[in-house]
């Protein structure tokens, strides 16, 4: 199984961007979809997948938060 996290892209230089997840800043690939500072992201495998609607981003941030209460 693979899992995609949801992120929010903090800055863009080149080919990469700086994607923020709930406190942890990770450097991915932005080649695959044109993305924006400020746009909600799916990143797998270090690489931007897909770009998310707000209300998708806050579902899937809201699922990955109950997921951990429960660990």
């Amino acid at each position: 199984m693979c899992v995609a996290l949801p992120g929010k892209v903090i800055s863009i230089e080149g080919g990469r961007a700086l994607v923020d997840f709930g406190g942890s800043r990770v450097s991915a690939m932005a080649g695959l979809v044109d993305v924006s500072e400020g746009d909600r992201v799916l990143v797998h495998a270090g690489c931007i997948m897909e770009k998310l609607k707000s209300d998708e981003a806050w579902e899937m941030e809201e699922l990955y938060k109950e997921i951990m209460d429960i660990r």
